[in-house]
């Protein structure tokens, strides 16, 4: 089993450039010229793909929250009606799918039930993502496998004996594993980020770390301990209305964060160990001997 995956034209795994997702999620909150815009700046900041989701509401929104009431922007509605409203159809990934073509930059989705994996697949996606949520659904990753398709899939909120009966549902070969803890925002020391060397031990697949934390210094840590790829919530305004906002990083933050990440990367070498070339004036004139 090889230790890389192919997503899109990008080989992900130890070693090769870190992949970076820039999860737009539902923070466009339905609206598609926000998600636009979103990929606008992902794009702009050197992201290599935007990651949204895709449920269909009537399967996903459990029976007894349906009728909930809910404030929003838009007045108040049941749970269900909201989770309609800000749920993007064909014309808004038509655009999106154009759109990211365009720009150079990958795109994929978090779908949460079986509908939404066919749906998704007419556009042909590099890969999909198990969220955290979805790992105990064998259905889904059923439906998932069938595809052939990459899977990175979230550990988030799951015990060891989840994660593995997941692993063990999917094909390892194509299977790419995500630290996470889902907890919006988490708090650091909650984010266990050694969890990326245990993973990555256990199963023998490219691991990454999928961050709901606020600020970015820890998710440039879990690149220096070797994820093989990165995913952070992005938004426009933090102070947007959404359950996710709070735990995402605006584009000034994804611009930093894409920049120290290229920055580790370049510093981490190979290990071995040599007298560089810029070293030398200072070798001659401080040695003695």
């Amino acid at each position: 089993m090889s230790d890389h995956r192919m997503i899109g034209e990008r080989r992900v795994g130890p070693g090769a450039p870190v992949y970076v997702i820039a999860e737009i999620g539902i923070n466009h909150n339905g609206d598609l010229n926000l998600a636009l815009q979103m990929i606008a700046a992902a794009a702009a900041a050197g992201c290599d793909a935007v990651k949204f989701q895709k449920r269909t509401p009537e399967l996903c929104v459990p029976a007894d929250q349906r009728d909930i009431l809910r404030e929003t922007p838009w007045g108040i509605m049941t749970y269900l009606e909201y989770r309609y409203r800000v749920e993007f159809g064909a014309d808004e990934y038509d655009a999106i799918d154009a759109n990211c073509r365009a720009l150079g930059i990958d795109w994929f989705a978090s779908p949460w039930d079986e509908p939404s994996v066919e749906f998704l697949e007419a556009y042909s996606p590099v890969t999909y993502k198990v969220a955290s949520a979805s790992i105990t659904d064998m259905g889904l990753l059923g439906a998932l496998r069938s595809t052939g398709r990459p899977i990175i899939m979230s550990t988030g909120m799951s015990t060891a004996e989840e994660i593995g009966s997941a692993v063990s549902a999917l094909d390892r070969d194509k299977l790419l594993l995500a630290h996470s803890t889902s907890t919006y925002p988490c708090k650091p020391e909650e984010l266990n980020l050694r969890m990326i060397h245990t993973l990555a031990e256990l199963y023998g697949v490219p691991v990454g770390y999928s961050g709901h934390e606020t600020g970015l210094s820890t998710t440039v840590a879990a690149v220096a301990m070797g994820a093989c790829f990165v995913e952070r919530h992005i938004t426009l305004d933090r102070s947007m209305w959404g359950t996710d906002q709070a735990a995402s990083v605006e584009v000034g933050g994804l611009n930093r964060l894409v920049r120290d990440i290229r920055v580790v990367e370049a510093a981490m070498g190979d290990g071995v160990k040599r007298v560089y070339d810029s070293e030398l004036p200072s070798r001659s004139k401080l040695r003695r001997s």
